[in-house]
């Protein structure tokens, strides 16, 4: 369709001895470890490969993340396991996936995560790999935890998006199988929360640059090109329906002294201000846009018009003055197809309107066939 051109003339108490390590992307991990001679785990590598399974087919983060945590709870058997991840947009830690915690449990460790001593914040925030911590639950008995980061790296630089973290009741330790194990697995979580970080930016690029070639980027309303198309649209369907169509052409007055005296930036407010008056003045069915420098125009199905762009003019001329001058604005109306068979001879017709409104004088609005009001 040829576009239409206006253009116009839980918390946990530190136990003492805890093995705590720094992350680091090259270290080993610990040779030396206190374990348990009771030992139920499976082969890591099926846990391994169930985890890439879920990174692979997974149809979101939850799933993926949730599929991650089976797979390790498979291979340590721990009492209770989560992952940990950080949110971008509220700047805090959320329970992304959970296992043997019920509501109550769950709801208290997301509270707790604001203490960045809690050792799933620690391992979130200071990136701490901890194996075989002691602590206590609040009904007072003991379990042994592990806590790793979700570390990601990008450009030679390390960053934690969340922790994976299990706990067993005392005594229990890991043997080294199952640290490499943990470790893997907090790999695959750490790219699979980064993989859906970067396809969540990825699609609100996508949506920005959409809304942007549609969008007057300073006012938010329809570009040129987009009003131009809907007015096709508008008018195609009208002469199909028999219907009518009104088209308003909107000047602010006096627009260029606004920006000599108080600069582009109260250009701007006065542009601004006029498109919010003109989005909350007219139908859902209609459609404002802005097509120049300080001009702007209405579509609007049926033969009101003049009462809408009547509205306009009333909403602008209540808006407090901005740099000291008064903003109000001119309206041209035309109707299809009454004063244009086509896009172009309805924008002409509204022009016209418009012109006669201005010689006028300021806050009229004329028709083409009508005496300004």
């Amino acid at each position: 369709m040829a576009t239409t051109s206006f253009t116009r003339g839980v918390s946990t108490p530190q136990a003492t001895g805890v093995n705590v390590e720094v992350y680091d992307a090259t270290s080993h991990l610990p040779q030396e470890s206190s374990v348990s001679t009771d030992r139920r785990s499976s082969d890591p590598r099926l846990a391994i490969t169930a985890a890439i399974d879920s990174l692979a087919t997974g149809e979101d983060l939850d799933s993926i993340l949730l599929g991650i945590l089976a797979a390790a709870v498979t291979a340590v058997q721990p009492t209770f396991g989560a992952i940990i991840v950080a949110d971008p947009d509220r700047q805090g830690l959320q329970v992304a996936a959970s296992h043997g915690m019920d509501d109550a449990a769950i709801s208290r460790l997301g509270d707790e995560l604001a203490d960045p001593a809690h050792p799933f914040a620690s391992a979130a925030n200071m990136r701490e790999v901890t194996f075989d911590r002691a602590s206590m639950t609040p009904d007072g008995s003991s379990f042994v935890g592990a806590y790793l980061p979700l570390v990601v790296t990008s450009g030679g630089v390390h960053a934690a998006v969340g922790s994976i973290g299990f706990g067993w009741p005392s005594p229990r330790g890991l043997d080294d199988p199952e640290r490499q194990t943990l470790t893997a697995l907090a790999s695959l979580a750490a790219i699979a929360v980064d993989r859906a970080r970067l396809a969540s930016t990825a699609a609100e690029r996508s949506e920005w640059f959409e809304r942007m070639a549609h969008t007057d980027p300073l006012t938010g309303l329809a570009n040129e090109r987009t009003v131009g198309r809907i007015l096709e649209t508008e008018l195609a369907r009208a002469s199909r329906q028999g219907g009518e169509v009104s088209l308003a052409m909107f000047d602010i007055d006096d627009f260029q002294a606004t920006n000599q005296e108080g600069g582009h930036e109260a250009g701007d407010d006065v542009l601004r201000r006029v498109a919010a008056v003109l989005s909350e003045s007219v139908r859902l069915i209609d459609t404002v846009g802005r097509i120049g420098g300080d001009e702007f125009v209405l579509i609007a199905p049926g033969a009101a018009g003049m009462v809408v762009a009547q509205r306009v003019l009333d909403g602008i001329a209540a808006l407090p003055d901005v740099a000291g001058r008064p903003i109000t604005v001119s309206a041209g109306v035309a109707r299809f197809p009454g004063d244009g068979a086509d896009a172009q001879a309805l924008i002409a017709a509204a022009t016209e309107g418009l012109e006669r409104a201005r010689g006028d004088g300021r806050g009229t609005v004329a028709s083409a066939l009508e005496p300004s009001v």
